[in-house]
């Protein structure tokens, strides 16, 4: 075995000062704002209109290479022909946004990024087209991440408020959004366009003419890119012509506009319709603070920060694509169930898994970089692609541990899993790094450390120019170092050497024990002195032109070490298939070890799937995780006979809370976690619904009132039999009166589903409509009268109990006005009309016998037929719950004959 080249005897890195401005980290992509000014290649036709491209190499030879630059930059109408211009839309946003076409909005963070949805820097790019004429409402959508080469397609029908491409969109967060010219062809927007246009005002919209939305390209394009593994998409995506116009429309535009191109039969390619997931909008995501607090954007205190125990960037990216979309095919939530219970109950093979994950980096974007195909070489492109192999080295180590434990696993899919870790292509890419990668380069954290592997990362003798680089470097490092040790021994002073990307090496002092050294007393022979705390740093004129020198051997080895590694990259790219399951397995896997975290983190419960909502002691998951005390757990009941809960209690009593948690547990159950309760049993809902709040809208010139119209219509629109619809107190921002007959149209529209449906309302009169509909059901929060001594009044002890029937408290808002400074005569006052009032209605309330035995009638043939259905109570068990029914129905209705 060769020996490795002499490493510099001076470790660095245990004094490394950290810096955001990693010049040698992995977070390069060519394309990216970092590199514009060393990128010599950009397309001369976003440079200047009167030239054309001359020099760049296109794969698409047959098609023109003259553009036109676009009159706008923020809303750019790319690879026109100097015909006609489409209109553009005035620039949104300060002018800061506004940019030309040949530069980048953003500098896309590919390197380390945040798990924290509320800082999500995305990089998606997408590229959406409508039918016209007969086909208008299909959709072809087609979504890449800069990080990750893997090409989403999507094809589907919407209806005419694009719910499903809203949806989406929400859930991709795209920085920019490509659409053919025609959706705004002479000043007539489309009102997909329109749509678009109002609710992503941080995305850039940009238009490209209609002949680059090539289905017969698209389709090439996947031929020539998708991995062999997943050829069979072709035949998938081979008559969904939306979706492969914009895959063409979207390579072209990540070509010429990002500069990046991919290697053929390197990227992968999944066709996703709009099935076998829940779709929650974007309002209801907010509402239900799934990703983000809504007091506090940083906080942890949602949803995602419960279950978020992933431990890789691919992990995290996975829980949060669940929570916003979660799948609704039964065998996919139980299979992730059962592994759930499975690492739970073995606690070793959980820790042993979650150990090995933990130590994974994001492979996503290793893949993306590793099929990334530079259209120039540069010193940056050189240090990313070394970089690159250093940590697919790291990667392809961790995966004979990742299979000797799931070894252990007794779970189907594990077992899948297991066998797919057992490909021989892993074995190939690991002895081809070998042939030229050193055994002992390993990743490490600290950039000099890093620094150092990737310099001695290729074996010795293998290009002699690089030899001779690898022992400059050695030399002039411990130079370095020997020079200032003898710089300490000549002045008496206890120096330090140490290093950081924007300083390279210089030298530090400890001022703060006994002896305490000023700028002032130090040597004349330090410059750029700074303090920072007790440790004063500075450098030398020597140091600086030794930096200098460093700086120009690195260059030299990493040039040196590109032309070694760029053949091994291209030798790589033929089995780079298998890093795509990888990807998938240590994702999944890391998000389910979330999941068992979670559990063993509190008490849950795994949900069973049934046709019926019925929750015992369930507790709110995100109030349980912050709250000093536990928070009162409540049951939930809901069936196809009682199906529509009308809830009602004092203004505080935890109505709110408790809509909130129905809708929370539905949705931790359907991503295969388990839930907080006693016992609990859902029904796969397709589309979760809300309406909570009473906010205005000042951007939409929207009022409480015509907010709460808008969200509610949005519901009676798009709601089906199996969706789950929250509403909490409609109708509050008109009249009384107005307000009650709204709610009792809106609740009675509601009714011909079978959604279920839980409606907060103050509105009392909404409570009867249990005599007119037998599938309502009345629920209110239990409250308690205590007298206080204090101020010589009763006030109300909330118990955020809930109650089968109507709240009996009355005028519970003007006892909270008692409780405020507002003037006694007004608060009597207030007393008086309200009891007159209620004494009204007393006398105009009526009961109807007749309602109440046609509603026990349904209730009991329900629960006959339910019997007949599910039961499985043996002859014993079955005669004495059917006398238990005979009996609660003789009690309602003792008159009645056998």
């Amino acid at each position: 075995m060769a020996s490795k080249p002499k490493q510099p005897k001076y470790n660095f890195g245990l004094l490394e000062t950290p810096d955001t401005t990693d010049l040698s980290s992995s977070s390069y992509v060519p394309g990216s704002k970092s590199d514009v000014h060393q990128q010599a290649h950009v397309p001369t036709a976003y440079c200047d209109s009167t030239s054309s491209r001359s020099s760049s190499v296109s794969k698409y030879p047959q098609e023109s290479s003259s553009f036109a630059t676009p009159a706008i930059p923020h809303r750019r109408s790319l690879f026109k022909t100097p015909a006609p211009r489409t209109p553009f839309i005035t620039p949104r946003g300060p002018s800061s946004n506004m940019r030309t076409p040949g530069s980048r909005r953003t500098s896309y963070n590919t390197g380390g990024s945040t798990t924290t949805p509320a800082d999500h820097n995305s990089s998606v790019i997408v590229a959406i087209v409508e039918g016209r004429g007969l086909a208008r409402g299909e959709i072809g959508m087609t979504s890449l991440d800069l990080k990750s080469p893997v090409l989403n397609l999507s094809q589907f029908s919407d209806t005419q408020t694009y719910v499903k491409t809203m949806t989406k969109l929400e859930i991709l967060q795209p920085i920019e959004i490509i659409m053919p010219n025609t959706a705004c062809e002479t000043g007539n927007m489309t009102k997909l366009y329109t749509l678009i246009n109002d609710h992503f005002q941080n995305s850039t919209v940009s238009t490209v003419q209609r002949k680059y939305f090539n289905e017969t390209k698209g389709l090439q394009q996947i031929r020539y890119l998708v991995v062999p593994d997943l050829k069979t998409v072709e035949i998938e995506v081979a008559s969904k012509y939306y979706c492969l116009a914009t895959t063409a429309a979207l390579l072209k535009y990540t070509e010429f506009i990002q500069n990046i191109m991919y290697a053929p039969a390197s990227v992968k390619v999944i066709f996703k319709g709009s099935e076998q997931t829940t779709m929650i909008d974007a309002s209801t995501a907010k509402n239900l603070e799934l990703l983000q607090n809504r007091r506090d954007p940083k906080s942890e205190h949602t949803l995602y920060g419960v279950l978020n125990h992933t431990k890789t960037q691919g992990g995290a990216r996975m829980l949060r694509s669940n929570i916003l979309q979660p799948p609704s095919d039964f065998e996919t939530i139980c299979t992730r169930q059962d592994i759930v219970a499975e690492l739970t109950e073995k606690e070793e093979i959980f820790l042993n898994l979650q150990s090995v994950v933990s130590r994974f980096l994001d492979i996503d974007h290793l893949i993306s970089l590793c099929v990334q195909l530079p259209k120039q070489e540069t010193l940056k492109t050189a240090e990313s692609k070394i970089t690159n192999i250093i940590h697919l080295k790291h990667t392809l180590e961790l995966v004979s541990h990742l299979t000797e434990f799931l070894k252990d696993c007794e779970n189907d899919l594990l077992k899948a899993y297991c066998k797919s870790l057992e490909d021989p292509r892993f074995e190939a890419i690991m002895s081809k790094i070998h042939t030229v990668i050193h055994e002992d380069t390993k990743y490490e954290k600290g950039t000099l450390n890093m620094r150092t592997q990737k310099c001695f990362a290729v074996k010795p003798n293998l290009n002699g120019l690089l030899d001779v680089g690898r022992r400059t470097y050695t030399e002039i490092v411990d130079d370095i170092a020997e020079m200032v040790k003898q710089i300490g021994e000549k002045y008496s002073l206890p120096l330090r050497t140490a290093y950081n990307t924007v300083r390279g090496f210089y030298i530090q002092l400890y001022c703060g024990g006994k002896e305490a050294y000023t700028q002032e007393t130090l040597p004349g022979i330090f410059i750029k002195i700074t303090k920072c705390k007790s440790t004063l740093s500075f450098t030398t004129s020597d140091l600086i032109k030794l930096n200098d020198r460093i700086k120009e051997s690195l260059q030299e080895i990493y040039l040196m070490t590109n032309i070694v590694v760029s053949d091994l990259l291209s030798d790589i790219r033929e089995h780079i298939g298998c890093l795509y399951k990888l990807s998938e397995c240590v994702s999944n896997l890391d998000m389910l070890l979330a999941f068992a975290k979670a559990c063993s983190l509190s008490s849950y419960v795994r949900p069973e799937f049934t046709d019926t909502l019925a929750i015992k002691q369930g507790r709110h998951p995100i109030l349980e995780n912050i709250g000093v005390e536990a928070p009162v757990p409540n049951n939930t009941y809901a069936s196809e006979d009682s199906n529509f809960i009308i809830i009602t209690g004092p203004n505080m009593s935890g109505k709110s809370t408790y809509l909130r948690q129905v809708a929370l547990l539905q949705i931790m159950a359907q991503i295969g976690s388990f839930v907080p309760a006693q016992y609990a049993s859902f029904r796969i809902a397709s589309q979760i619904f809300s309406r909570i709040g009473s906010d205005d809208d000042m951007e939409t010139n929207s009022s409480t009132f015509m907010l709460e119209m808008k969200e509610i219509n949005y519901i009676c629109q798009n709601a089906c039999n199996d969706s789950l619809i929250i509403i909490d107190e409609l109708g509050r921002g008109t009249s009384a009166e107005e307000g009650v007959g709204i709610c009792h149209a809106i609740c009675e529209y509601l009714l011909k589903f079978k959604a279920y449906t839980f409606f907060v309302t103050h509105f009392m009169e909404l409570t009867n409509m249990d005599s007119l509909y037998p599938n309502v059901e009345n629920y209110f929060f239990e409250v308690q009268r205590v007298f206080s001594t204090e101020g010589n009044c009763e006030k109300i002890n909330y118990t955020h109990v809930l109650s089968k029937g109507k709240t009996q408290e009355k005028h519970y808002g003007l006892q909270l006005a008692e409780v405020s400074t507002m003037p006694r005569a007004v608060t009597e006052e207030a007393k008086t009309l309200a009891k007159h009032l209620e004494e009204q209605r007393k006398k105009n309330r009526k009961r109807d016998s007749e309602s109440r035995k046609q509603r026990m009638n349904f209730k009991l043939a329900t629960k006959l037929v339910q019997v007949a259905k599910n039961s499985r109570l043996d002859d014993e068990s079955l005669r004495l719950y059917l006398s238990n029914l005979r009996s609660q129905y003789t009690r309602e209705f003792p008159d009645m004959e056998e």
